[in-house]
C-alpha cells in the first residue's frame, strides 16, 4: 500500500511539472531575426496562431529563408518572400507561384491581430481557390501600408464589405489606429497575421520603396541573407 501511494505521489509531481513546463512553453514569445541585403529586420511570434507560429520557427532552423529574394514588393502595400524558386530564380523571371511544404489552415484572429504597419502575415491563393483560407507553407509579407484619412477609410470599407459579405467592421479604435499608425486595412479578417516587427521598419520601408518590374519584382535582387531565430 504504503508503495502504491508513493508511485501515485510521484505520477501526480509528473504530471504538474509537464503542465508547468508546457505553461511556459507557451508563453515565450518567439523572435526570429531576418538578416538582408538592406538591413535587419527583427518581428515576434504571436502564440495564439501556434500552427503558424510553429511552422515558421521549423523553416528558420531549417535554414529555409537563407538566401530568399524578396520576390513581390508594391509601395505603400507590403514586401513578401518565401517562394523556394527565388534563390536561384535569374534576372526577370516571375516568381511567386511555388511555396514549401504543405497549406496551413488559416488561424485569422481578427480584430486582435490586424494589418498594422509593421504586421507579419502568411501569404494564400485568392478565395476562388481557396475557399477555406489555407495560408501558404513558406510564403510570407510585411505590411508597410500608408496612413488613411477618413474618407479613405470609408472607401477601405466599402471594400472589406464586398471581400467579407459585411462581417468585418472597422471599429472608431480601429479606424483611429489606421489613421495614426497606417496600414493595409482592405485585408483585416482574411489573412492570418502570426506576427509583427519589433525593430527594423525602416528597412521595410526602404524595401517596399524599390524599383521593380511589372510583374512587383524588385530589378536588383534584395534577399535574406540568413533567417535565425533569437528568442
Amino acid at each position: 500500500m504504503l508503495f502504491k501511494k508513493l508511485f501515485l505521489t510521484i505520477f501526480l509531481m509528473s504530471l504538474l511539472s509537464s503542465a508547468g513546463a508546457q505553461s511556459a512553453a507557451d508563453t515565450v514569445c518567439h523572435e526570429v531575426l531576418l538578416a538582408t541585403t538592406m538591413g535587419n529586420i527583427r518581428v515576434k511570434l504571436y502564440n495564439d496562431t501556434p500552427l503558424h507560429r510553429d511552422n515558421f520557427l521549423k523553416l528558420v532552423r531549417a535554414g529555409f529563408y537563407d538566401g530568399m529574394l524578396f520576390h513581390r514588393v508594391i509601395a505603400n502595400f507590403m514586401i513578401q518572400t518565401g517562394d523556394p524558386k527565388s534563390r536561384e530564380a535569374h534576372t526577370g523571371e516571375v516568381l511567386g507561384n511555388h511555396s514549401e511544404g504543405e497549406k496551413i489552415p488559416a488561424e485569422i484572429r481578427w480584430p486582435e491581430h490586424w494589418h498594422k504597419r509593421g504586421a507579419l502575415a502568411a501569404a494564400r491563393e485568392g478565395d476562388d481557390t481557396n475557399p477555406e483560407r489555407k495560408s501558404s507553407g513558406s510564403q510570407f509579407y510585411i505590411v508597410y501600408g500608408k496612413r488613411f484619412t477618413d474618407l479613405e477609410l470609408d472607401t477601405q470599407q466599402r471594400r472589406l464589405d464586398k471581400a467579407t459579405s459585411e462581417t468585418v467592421k472597422m471599429s472608431s479604435a480601429l479606424r483611429e489606429a489606421y489613421n495614426k499608425i497606417g496600414g493595409t486595412p482592405h485585408l483585416d479578417g482574411q489573412y492570418t497575421v502570426f506576427g509583427e516587427v519589433t525593430e527594423g521598419l525602416e528597412v521595410v520601408k526602404q524595401i517596399q520603396w524599390a524599383d521593380t518590374d511589372e510583374h512587383d519584382r524588385p530589378r536588383e535582387d534584395i534577399r535574406i541573407v540568413k533567417a535565425t531565430v533569437v528568442r
